[in-house]
């Protein structure tokens, strides 16, 4: 990564990784990853062949639950997902492994450096979930909805591509909201308060969310077109 960028993620690793788990970091992740060092742009199509026919990208999956069901939903869609944390890869991992999985990608660090190595127009749909809202004022330069990233996703989102994101955190949806606003490129989805309160049917609920709404909290669930 860019030593220049602002870190917008926290800590790398939580406990100590199973048997199980160390093994599929050492023998699956590496025939899973990108490669980075190869010379940009970045093709999707050559990372997944003809067997998909679309390609989609989530930035921080966490556990993985919501790309596992996209990818399991649509087994004709290549899904790059990004995520710095090696519990959460570990166990997207294993899930992968046990249910016979080929459409994946995994990204185990930031995902702007992928960003910026895309070709242009190369994919239909991004997903940006719950991220983490950094919600001390001193820390807002490290939330990924930011002017320049927002950049980053237009450029790679095909014509007419589509951008979620979610969170249950007011602010940063009034702060993405401002920055969507600003940049004057994507098109809000949305026709009234039904379509931010409801999460839509191809939408499934993630660990995280469900915490959220235990905890009485109500996520928003916002989506953006690229014009074409």
């Amino acid at each position: 990564m860019d030593e220049t960028k602002h870190r917008i993620y926290g800590r790398r690793k939580g406990h100590k990784l199973r048997k199980g788990q160390a093994r599929l970091m050492q023998e699956v992740l590496p025939q899973l990853r990108i490669d980075l060092e190869q010379p940009a742009p970045l093709d999707p199509a050559g990372l997944f062949g003809s067997a998909v026919d679309t390609h989609w990208l989530e930035i921080g999956f966490g556990a993985g639950e919501h790309l596992l069901w996209q990818a399991q939903t649509h087994a004709d869609t290549g899904i790059i997902g990004c995520e710095p944390f090696v519990n959460g890869v570990a166990q997207l991992l294993a899930r992968l492994e046990t249910d016979h999985i080929s459409n994946v990608r995994i990204h185990d660090g930031d995902a702007r450096d992928v960003l910026d190595c895309l070709a242009a127009d190369s994919i239909s749909r991004i997903f940006l979930l719950f991220p983490d809202p950094w919600p001390k004022l001193r820390h807002n330069k490290r939330r990924f909805v930011t002017q320049e990233n927002l950049e980053r996703l237009a450029r790679v989102l095909a014509p007419g591509g589509e951008f979620r994101f979610a969170s249950d955190i007011p602010d940063y949806v009034r702060w993405t909201l401002s920055h969507i606003r600003r940049q004057g490129v994507f098109e809000w989805l949305a026709d009234g308060p039904g379509d931010w309160r409801h999460r839509p049917s191809d939408w499934p609920q993630t660990r995280y969310e469900s915490k959220a709404v235990q905890a009485g909290r109500r996520p928003s669930y916002l989506r953006f077109r690229l014009p074409h």
